[in-house]
């Protein structure tokens, strides 16, 4: 029988290793040490194992990606332990011209701009889409229908919209390569049109007043983790991003000035950010304390109080009240709040700088995250006590 993320989660170790099967010789083996996806394979009369990933970094539907990765290179007689051998090892080219070699380049010199998570999730998806195929080309020599053929795997497997990011990112780390006098030009730009074209969607979210009262009135009566219902309660009063929310640390509120501090590595835009705090806002906060207050973070994670709760958590609750992604999702509180204080007539200066969008101008950016402080503080109220009347509070 097939894995599944719930089968997974339950999967306790008691004495002694086991493995749970799913599809295609992959498994999960579970060890005293963590969780670890395998594929078993036998190639040229061997047998031998590959090593998938650990759980939870890698995911069951990574796992099973790259699971798939693998055995199309067995299928044509590579051997995939030593494929990535290779990819890490290999002396046969110059490694200073070689995609994976500039692609660290590019990505060390650009992550200090992006958050933690999100520079994770771009190198991971550099990982995944692009360096099995092209590590080791010289990036000098790579041409538009060698690139047209990986972005195609990436099409083929129905991930269109990754498909067209792993062909922006790769487009960046070309322009990088031209800076530093290692490529002459970008060949994604000859494969304009070459790809199926995305569809484009808004954030899901809801606007009209009535849906709202009912969601908020749905997440006071979440059932699940308590920890995940105060997450769920707060969210829709600071509207930050999810994984601002998740990463929050006590040493970060004063709650005696009613503000939450930020710090500019926590933040997509890599600047530090001040969310006033309202008194509902606060009320949670303080009762969430007794609950949480002597650890790290304020919504650990029910596995390691040192590690706060998955990226998942807010959108798997949402589910499970009965949103659909495309009803709405955690960051779909961003829209929602900014469509409202938009409606009510609320200054864009405001709105704009409380939602830690980017400002152009660098040295404006760096005075403006605390601008126009003592009317957002006066805004995140009426929010809060909006969002009451809303849920007939």
């Amino acid at each position: 029988m097939a894995l599944t993320d719930l089968k997974i989660k339950n999967a306790k170790y008691s004495d002694k290793d086991f493995r749970l099967a799913d599809e295609k010789a992959m498994y999960l083996l579970i060890k005293k040490s963590g969780k670890y996806f395998r594929l078993d394979y036998k190639l040229h009369g061997k047998r031998k194992t590959y090593a998938i990933g650990v759980y939870p970094e890698t995911s069951l539907k990574e796992a099973r990606e790259i699971r798939d990765a693998a055995r199309k290179l067995i299928k044509e007689g590579i051997d995939p332990v030593e494929h990535r051998k290779t990819l890490r090892d290999s002396k046969s080219f110059d490694k200073a011209y070689s995609f994976e070699y500039i692609a660290g380049e590019w990505f060390i010199k650009n992550k200090r701009k992006w958050s933690d998570d999100y520079a994770k999730k771009k190198w991971r998806s550099i990982e995944k889409n692009l360096l099995p195929y092209i590590a080791s080309k010289d990036i000098r020599f790579l041409e538009p229908p060698e690139l047209l053929r990986v972005f195609e795997k990436i099409q083929n497997r129905g991930a269109i919209e990754t498909a067209h990011r792993a062909k922006g990112i790769c487009s960046e780390i070309f322009r990088y390569a031209i800076a530093v006098g290692k490529a002459k030009r970008d060949p994604t730009q000859d494969l304009k049109g070459a790809l199926i074209p995305t569809t484009s969607k808004n954030m899901a979210t809801i606007t009209d007043t009535k849906q709202i009262g009912e969601l908020l009135r749905a997440i006071d009566g979440y059932q699940g983790e308590i920890i995940t219902r105060f997450a769920l309660m707060l969210l829709p009063l600071v509207f930050v991003r999810p994984g601002e929310l998740r990463h929050a640390e006590w040493n970060e509120l004063d709650i005696s000035e009613k503000i939450w501090k930020i710090p500019a590595e926590k933040m997509k835009t890599k600047r530090p950010h001040i969310v006033p705090l309202s008194s509902q806002a606060i009320s949670i906060i303080e009762e969430l304390q007794m609950h949480t207050g002597r650890w790290k973070y304020l919504f650990p994670s029910m596995r390691s109080k040192e590690r706060p709760i998955s990226n998942n958590t807010i959108n798997a609750a949402l589910r499970r009240m009965g949103y659909s992604k495309d009803d709405m999702t955690g960051h779909g509180f961003r829209a929602m709040a900014s469509t409202s204080l938009y409606e009510n007539g609320w200054s864009g200066d405001c709105i704009e700088r409380q939602l830690a969008h980017v400002e152009n101008n660098t040295v404006k950016a760096a005075y403006n995250y605390a601008q126009h402080l003592d009317e957002r503080a006066r805004m995140m109220q009426w929010w809060a006590d909006y969002l009451d009347k809303l849920k007939g509070v």
